[in-house]
């Protein structure tokens, strides 16, 4: 499926269309993970990017990856003692 959406000629003149889609594709994918309607799996996809790229976008977005919170993560490792 295609979206067609208008943009400004000034606006591509910065960049390709490449770069553009890929772009767009990616912030959407960010958009739509960040408020959990995909999975992260889905996400990258839609970014047209594997999993641990996807993952490296969202750090540099400041998008966690594990949404579990510091007492949570302790409880589920319970006991582990690393060595």
């Amino acid at each position: 499926m295609q979206i067609a959406i208008d943009l400004p000629n000034d606006f591509v003149a910065f960049q390709g269309m490449p770069e553009i889609r890929q772009e767009i594709s990616t912030s959407y994918a960010l958009w739509l993970y960040q408020r959990s309607r995909i999975t992260l799996v889905k996400a990258a996809e839609l970014a047209g990017v594997d999993l641990y790229d996807f993952m490296a976008i969202c750090k540099d977005n400041q998008v966690p990856v594990i949404d579990i919170s510091r007492e949570e993560l302790l409880e589920e490792l319970g006991g582990f003692n690393p060595s």
